[in-house]
């Protein structure tokens, strides 16, 4: 895994956190699903990465 797909990925997985807290604390439940899914989608691409990776040594 590229260091570039690692912080995407940490970014991705840090502003799913944000939307989901933001969400809950305005009773925003459309926000908070969203930060839900894309920390969901953060943790497949780097589980699949780790496959990947795996592979390679």
């Amino acid at each position: 895994m590229g260091i570039a797909d690692k912080a995407k990925n940490a970014a991705q997985d840090l502003a799913g956190k944000a939307k989901e807290a933001i969400g809950d604390a305005t009773d925003n439940e459309r926000l908070e699903a969203e930060g839900k899914k894309d920390q969901t989608e953060a943790s497949a691409r780097k589980a699949g990465e780790n496959v990947k990776d795996a592979f390679k040594n």
